[in-house]
């Protein structure tokens, strides 16, 4: 009797160990997060990743990752050190801070300045100088039909661009071809480099070279190089701007009309929207030429776009491409119009 009585005992202390050493493993392993108190006085746990165009980004257990409009927030407290890059370039790293609506405060560094003056938190290697961003996009648009008319079309599009403080590269590519009856009906590309020099505020300089071809409205190759200034006007999400003015050097070499070299003013304008909300885009790009030596003689791509988000990187959308060329060959029009639903991936 005694015996089990000891033993009871014993099983009673280990168990009562055993739930104390979990209580304590547990509250050691659950790590402190950041909290932000919003306006409205909601409490958000998590981990702040990013700052950055008036967006905090905010990685929670709950709800995956929130984006937050510093307008609404009340207050932040960073518990996880965190790098502050500032409107000036200083950096500051491995800090804590807190901030409300007019302040931010650097723990570890010491430093207070108005919330104006961040830039970004938590940057990319890029933003501090180091490398390039690459961000592109790859896309299709096919379709068959088959029946009284056999049709095939294929089109085809790319846009690539690498990103630094400094410098940006851009290449753009896109084409068409397509069949009805086993006859080709459009044979087209076009190829677009350039390259940005960022100058103090939002001007920057660059250099633009492309190539064309348009099969069934006679242009065996156009081609042309030249300087542009450009500024980006708006460059927050709800809307970007920017337009671009040059001179260039164009060549055009047809298979029936005759072939010509002259100079040109071009332009390019930009613009893009997430107003409908959702990661959707709303886009607009507008490239443009007109000739030195004849002014009647104009050139034009206009592209509206809607594109959302899929899965994995996946992008859906809708296009409406307009392309005039006021110097068109006799029996060509001098507007093609093309509406397009693509798929494509993005990165």
């Amino acid at each position: 009797m005694l015996l089990r009585r000891k033993l009871s005992s014993r099983v009673v202390v280990w168990t009562l160990a055993s739930l104390a050493a979990a209580v304590v493993q547990a509250d050691s392993s659950a790590q402190p997060q950041d909290e932000i108190i919003l306006k409205n006085g909601s409490r958000i746990l998590g981990t702040l990743t990013n700052s950055k165009e008036g967006v905090l980004t905010l990685e929670t257990d709950f709800a995956g990752t929130l984006s937050i409009a510093v307008d609404q927030v009340e207050s932040v407290h960073s518990h996880e050190p965190v790098v502050v890059l500032k409107k000036d370039d200083s950096v500051v790293r491995e800090t804590k801070l807190d901030f409300n609506e007019e302040d931010l405060s650097l723990a570890t560094a010491g430093q207070s300045f108005p919330l104006e003056e961040l830039n970004v938190l938590n940057p990319e290697p890029w933003e501090l100088g180091q490398g390039y961003r690459w961000t592109g996009l790859v896309s299709f648009a096919v379709a068959m039909q088959r029946g009284n008319t056999d049709t095939d079309e294929l089109d085809y599009k790319l846009e690539s661009r690498w990103r630094s403080k400094a410098d940006r590269y851009t290449l753009k590519a896109d084409g068409e071809v397509d069949e009805t009856n086993g006859q080709k009906t459009a044979d087209n590309w076009k190829v677009v480099g350039k390259y940005d020099y960022f100058l103090e505020g939002p001007n920057y300089v660059g250099l633009v070279t492309s190539a064309e071809k348009d099969k069934f409205r006679d242009l065996d190759l156009r081609y042309l190089i030249g300087p542009y200034f450009g500024r980006q006007f708006y460059d927050e999400p709800v809307f970007t701007l920017s337009a671009e003015i040059g001179l260039s050097y164009v060549t055009e070499e047809y298979n029936v009309a005759d072939d010509e070299d002259y100079g040109a003013g071009n332009w390019a304008i930009n613009a893009s929207s997430d107003w409908l909300g959702g990661d959707s885009r709303l886009y607009f790009d507008q490239s443009g030429l007109l000739s030195l030596e004849d002014t009647s003689d104009v050139v034009v791509d206009t592209t509206f776009g809607l594109a959302f988000p899929l899965l994995w990187g996946l992008e859906a959308a809708a296009e409406v491409l307009l392309e005039y060329d006021s110097g068109a060959v006799d029996d060509v029009d001098e507007l093609d119009q093309t509406y397009k639903v693509r798929l494509g991936y993005a990165w």
